[in-house]
């Protein structure tokens, strides 16, 4: 029976990608709609109150909508978990026997919110047994639904996605991000940067992990790389990747799986090269 929901991706007539297509434009197009409101906003509420609000409101949205459909099935979302990479460790080993995980991530960017900088998204993954079967990354600024299901391939817009064609480094778009963790990631990040900058055509650094992996999905850009991220950045995005016919793994090219943190994504063709260079700067974080 496991293997055969797992084949299809349903239980009963209920598609765990439609579930997860439902929930990501229903809380997309909620938090698009706070946009305009915070522009306005009444000067009782600081940025971060509104932050957090949007944030839980998403999530509470997401859950409930999850829950209504498969009531047993487990959830790992940021919110409610301490921020730093030991309370993020541990949330995801304490649901690690979960048989079905959805990982969360109510609103990826959430600087650039704030600022009304448009790029940012909902995230929402679907594990089982720890192997990401769908994932789902939206963008409610551009309408953009990003999905995959394991097998399956990846689409945007009812037309299959497909990596770039680059097979050299120095022909690469890429993207990174500047992580929060000023103490161990952000330096170790910044050394890849300065190590790669003359190395590739252009580093782009615009605030979202799980958009920009979906972006190299799409064969926008080369590829990704960060230092220090979670399970719930990462984990829709990376199956965009793969099932784009890219390749992601850690930065020390070891294969992905939900808890990688120190993650590196490409087409494939300039991964070898690209993890190199991370290595020899010292920028793999390990």
């Amino acid at each position: 029976m496991a293997n055969e929901m797992k084949a299809s991706y349903t239980v009963g007539s209920k598609s765990f990608t439609a579930v997860a297509i439902s929930a990501a434009a229903k809380a997309g197009e909620w938090i698009r709609s706070k946009l305009g409101e915070f522009n306005q906003l009444n000067l009782k509420y600081s940025s971060q109150d509104l932050v957090t609000e949007i944030d839980k409101g998403a999530e509470t949205m997401i859950r409930k909508l999850i829950h209504t459909h498969f009531p047993d099935h487990s959830i790992l979302g940021e919110e409610g978990v301490e921020p730093g990479p030991a309370a993020s460790a541990e949330a995801l080993m304490k649901l690690s026997d979960a048989e079905y995980l959805w990982i969360v991530d109510p609103l990826d960017g959430t600087t650039n919110f704030v600022h009304g900088f448009p790029f940012f998204s909902v995230s929402i993954a679907l594990a089982y047994k720890g192997e990401v079967i769908v994932g789902v990354v939206y963008n409610p600024n551009h309408d953009e639904m990003f999905v995959a299901e394991k097998g399956k391939g990846a689409y945007l817009r009812g037309k299959k996605m497909s990596v770039s064609k680059e097979t050299k480094l120095i022909e690469g778009l890429i993207a990174t991000g500047f992580p929060a963790d000023q103490q161990f990631a952000q330096p170790i990040n910044l050394k890849g940067v300065q190590a790669l900058a003359p190395k590739v055509r252009n580093i782009r650094v615009a605030g979202s992990a799980a958009l920009h992996l979906a972006y190299v999905a799409a064969g926008r850009l080369s590829g990704f790389w960060e230092i220090g991220l979670n399970a719930w950045d990462i984990a829709a995005g990376a199956l965009l990747v793969q099932e784009s016919g890219g390749k992601v793994t850690d930065s020390a090219g070891h294969p992905y799986s939900l808890s990688v943190r120190n993650i590196v994504s490409t087409n494939g063709l300039i991964h070898d090269e690209f993890i190199r260079s991370l290595n020899e700067a010292g920028a793999s974080g390990f």
